[in-house]
């Protein structure tokens, strides 16, 4: 089994002294405030800055802050120049960079590439304040106002950029982050662990290019180096050529070895010594694998080959991904020109107490004051919910949670839970008694995990619950339905709500739960994503079939019904994902129409960095299979043209929407769904006056005007990377 790593407060603090500042520094005067003269580590982030656990700077901030390191933060500096990197002056240690929660591409772009008018994460949600690729140009930045100065490059934009990958936006393979920020290290993931050991290591005067050994890190070594002369390396640079396969030795052999001739001008040969096969425990042979695991290292196939073959992409992107879970996974390595990006095993997850201990860390729960009365539209969102756990083991392959986050759930203790629904009660501006999300990307997986530690270490499975939920997975809900029950007991909270991603497979393995959920936290509406209702998509994107949406949908409207409430199921569904066609679109707004959904916003497939769905949508191979030149090969819509029609079929109802699918419909032979009978889809060229009035009268489905009665008839935040399952 693996090791236990340092729990995150065993360490020594830095500066014992150091007490909580109010807000963590954005300026000169703040720091002279709080008696500095200077940072330890200053941290810039593509982000407004808001003291919240929710926000990944802040969360790292306090959490260094509680180590006695004096923190500053830099939030969207011009980076047209290098002066605003200086605003703090020269770091002691180092700087931090990130794009923010998101990842800057997505959060600018659409999935049509298009500028997005707005930005949740800045105030007054003012879009433009972030440049494009944020790591990188931040990273040269700092790198160009304090030469020397170490910097570190991570979150979620430089996690899913850590090795070669395909970028959307360029529609090229581009280098990792770490080549073109020139960073000297990237954490990748969960970055406590990493983050506080390296910060306590630089203290102590070790050089940052000594610093190989920590989990979730990568950086840039040259070409063929290795941590120790007994590390092995695994060549995995072709398509399906297998390494050389040494004989074993037969301990059932009888037959003697020839013995050599005497009396002839031959040499003798040397004498065989025959060695006995030493029988092992399980226990023995699993201490040996695992020595020889955490020795070895993996070759996944070079930038230059990776940019030009798109098989043997698809190659290193299965590779990348098998070898996730923290329990068995190898270090990478992939060749960048003449310089190697070494990428360690993941980091391991943290345990319940070290949950707690970050997410109980003193956080101002607010907008940093320098935004004055600005609304900042993520903030707005969040102030309200509590986060209970972290990771996601759906491996849903469009989504980047598990690629980020991990597939093994982290959970806070309900004690924990509690006492911060008492801060929002006590300190949040605003509250009215309602929290509106207790949950986390996945509503309901806390605390479930493996059966048997053993076999959860030892696990490949890209999914626990695709294509069936695994035996050995606890899908117990009762933890959760007593963490709810405790949270609606507390005095001056009125109401709970559940508006996380719901995985409605996992949830009708307990009615108990659904019931629970149904009668207490839904506000009217509850989302969720069942994303398709063909088979052909289904099985790329790894969700389960409409099977398990209609046991839910069962249970849900029984138990709604027995509350005595008018309640609604939303699905979410995407266009244009690998591996869908145009009849399974139009079969899926032919579901639609026949639910009669009449769908508000809707979501065309987005192609984020390293997800196996984009993998899919660059090489048209399907890395959830083993690869080959002739492998399965994913049919995926790529023509801007093809990818409106699928968008507008989710919009059936749109006349806007009904030219194209009309032109749509009869390339596809099926003029017999255009007319205006209810088995049609949408009407005939020149009806298009009676049926637009027809559909705005007040024949609006009740779904929809319960959706617009509560508001939550709105797009998932966060694009494709941050969705919740």
């Amino acid at each position: 089994m693996t090791s236990a790593p340092p729990n995150l407060r065993s360490y020594n603090l830095f500066r014992p002294d150091l007490k909580p500042a109010p807000f963590l520094p954005m300026s000169r005067a703040e720091m002279q405030a709080l008696g500095w003269d200077s940072c330890d580590i200053i941290l810039i982030t593509g982000d407004a800055y808001i003291d919240h656990p929710s926000f990944g700077m802040a969360l790292v901030g306090r959490l260094l802050e509680a180590q006695g390191f004096r923190v500053g933060i830099i939030s969207q500096p011009d980076w047209l120049s290098a002066d605003a990197f200086r605003s703090l002056g020269k770091p002691n240690l180092y700087f931090g960079i990130t794009a923010g929660n998101m990842d800057s591409m997505i959060n600018r772009y659409t999935a049509d590439r298009k500028i997005r008018t707005d930005d949740a994460y800045t105030a007054g949600g003012e879009p433009n304040k972030r440049p494009d690729r944020a790591v990188t140009v931040y990273a040269q930045r700092a790198r160009e106002a304090f030469p020397g100065i170490p910097v570190v490059i991570g979150s979620i934009e430089a996690s899913l950029r850590r090795i070669a990958h395909y970028d959307y936006w360029s529609d090229t393979v581009r280098r990792s982050v770490l080549a073109d920020s020139k960073a000297d290290i990237l954490i990748f993931g969960n970055a406590e662990r990493a983050l506080k050991e390296l910060s306590h290591r630089l203290a102590a005067g070790e050089p940052i290019k000594s610093i190989r050994d920590l989990r979730g890190t990568a950086f840039m070594v040259p070409r063929g180096w290795k941590p120790a002369d007994d590390w092995s390396e695994i060549d995995s640079t072709r398509v399906d050529t297998p390494g050389k396969v040494e004989a074993h030795p037969d301990p059932y052999e009888m037959k003697e070895k020839e013995p050599t001739v005497c009396g002839t001008d031959q040499p003798a040969a040397e004498e065989v010594k025959v060695q006995p096969i030493k029988l092992m425990t399980r226990e023995e042979r699993r201490a040996q694998e695992k020595e020889i695991r955490e020795k070895s290292v993996i070759r996944l196939p070079a930038f230059e080959a990776v940019k030009d073959d798109k098989v043997t992409y698809a190659h290193a992107s299965r590779v990348f991904h098998v070898e996730s879970n923290p329990g068995n996974a190898r270090a990478l390595v992939q060749a960048h020109g003449e310089r190697d990006v070494w990428l360690n095993p993941p980091p391991l997850p943290l345990a319940m107490d070290e949950m707690d201990h970050v997410y109980d860390l003193p956080y101002a729960r607010a907008p940093h004051p320098a935004y004055g009365k600005a609304k900042i539209p993520a903030w707005d969102m969040i102030r309200f919910s509590v986060n209970i756990m972290r990771g996601c083991f759906g491996g849903c392959s469009f989504c980047s949670i598990t690629e980020h986050e991990g597939r093994i759930i982290q959970s806070r203790s309900e004690p924990s839970i509690l006492r911060e629904i008492e801060l929002i009660r006590d300190k949040t501006k605003g509250f009215a008694g309602t929290i509106s999300d207790l949950g986390g990307p996945t509503a309901n997986m806390y605390r479930l995990a493996c059966k048997d530690k053993r076999i959860e270490e030892s696990c490949r499975r890209l999914s626990c619950v695709y294509p069936s939920i695994c035996s050995n997975l606890n899908t117990d809900h009762s933890k959760l339905i007593q963490l709810y029950q405790r949270a609606r007991e507390i005095p001056g909270v009125k109401k709970i709500l559940v508006s996380s991603g719901l995985r409605y497979d996992l949830a009708v393995r307990s009615p108990e739960y659904v019931k629970e959920l149904v009668t207490h936290h839904v506000g009217g509406l509850l989302k969720i994503a069942p994303e398709h209702s063909e088979e052909g998509p289904l099985s790329k994107m790894m969700k389960p079939g409409m099977g398990s949406y209609y046991k839910f949908k069962e249970l849900f409207d029984k138990y709604s019904k027995e509350a005595g409430k008018e309640q609604y199921l939303i699905p979410y569904f995407i266009a244009a994902h690998p591996g869908t066609t145009d009849e399974d679109m139009l079969n899926l707004a032919l579901w639609l129409k026949q639910n009669d959904f009449r769908l508000d916003k809707v979501q065309t497939f987005l192609p984020t960095p390293m997800a196996m769905a984009t993998t899919m949508y660059h090489t048209r191979k399907n890395p959830l299979r083993k690869i080959s030149q002739d492998s399965e090969t994913v049919e995926t819509p790529r023509l801007a043209k093809i990818r409106r029609l699928h968008k507008a079929l989710l919009r059936y109802h749109d006349p806007a929407n009904w030219e194209s699918i009309r032109e749509g419909l009869q390339r596809m032979g099926r003029s017999d769904l255009i007319g205006s009978g209810p088995q049609h889809l949408v009407p005939r060229a020149g009806a298009q006056e009676t049926l637009s009035k027809r559909v705005r009268s007040d024949e609006t489905p009740p779904l929809n005007r319960l959706a617009k009665k509560f508001g939550q008839n709105k797009p998932r935040p966060g694009g494709a990377v941050s969705r919740k399952r």
